[in-house]
């Protein structure tokens, strides 16, 4: 247990690095968006920022880009990565390897966009059910590694949604939270509820000073 958490968990929500295919496309789950050399050197930037914190566990969204930046972050702190579905990229059915250039001018899109908390992408899910899982994993979670750090692997909307979730922002205005790539952002969990630490980190991450 770490000095100070009683029985608070601490989740450090780390967003992937760059993927190979660039930002102007869906990549969503698709296996063909590895980390590119620039979002490997993120990924180790990111190691650096929080190899200081006593963290006990990493898991990771199994798409590619994800695992690749937590097997980054796990060699740095000598644990093994454990892989959650509940971590997973939004699955983006039909607009999956899309360019957003071409979606841009679908009224569809314009709706995920605008009413994220009503639009379901076509053959995909809803954004309510993205946020349900991963705020239920770390539920989950927090009862497992209570007094500890846990490092979770994911990327940037489902971060939103579950940070949007424990500061109280609808999903409709969760656009306004940024979550850059590589980033930290933090969430203490305990059974009062949740304190939210930092978002958006990408300097060194300190969290309870001594």
């Amino acid at each position: 247990m770490a000095a100070g958490l009683g029985d608070l968990c601490v989740f450090l929500l780390v967003r992937h690095g760059a993927h190979a295919l660039g930002g102007g496309v869906v990549a969503g789950r698709s296996a063909e968006a590895p980390l590119s050399d620039a979002g490997r050197e993120q990924a180790r930037r990111a190691a650096r920022r929080i190899g200081h914190l006593p963290v006990r566990a990493i898991y990771s969204s199994p798409v590619q880009r994800a695992m690749q930046t937590a097997d980054i972050l796990a060699e740095a702190m000598g644990l093994p990565v454990q892989l959650s579905d509940s971590l997973s990229e939004i699955d983006y059915g039909q607009w999956t390897g899309r360019k957003l250039d071409e979606l841009r001018t679908q009224e569809l899109w314009k709706g995920w966009c605008e009413f994220r908390s009503g639009t379901r992408v076509p053959g995909g899910e809803l954004m309510s059910q993205v946020q349900a899982r991963v705020v239920a994993e770390m539920l989950r979670l927090r009862d497992r590694h209570r007094g500890e750090y846990v490092a979770l692997v994911s990327h940037g909307d489902v971060i939103k949604a579950a940070v949007a979730y424990f500061l109280g922002v609808p999903l409709d205005l969760f656009q306004r939270i940024e979550i850059s790539l590589a980033s930290v952002s933090a969430v203490a969990l305990g059974d009062r509820g949740p304190w939210v630490l930092c978002v958006n980190n990408t300097a060194e991450v300190v969290l309870f000073p001594d």
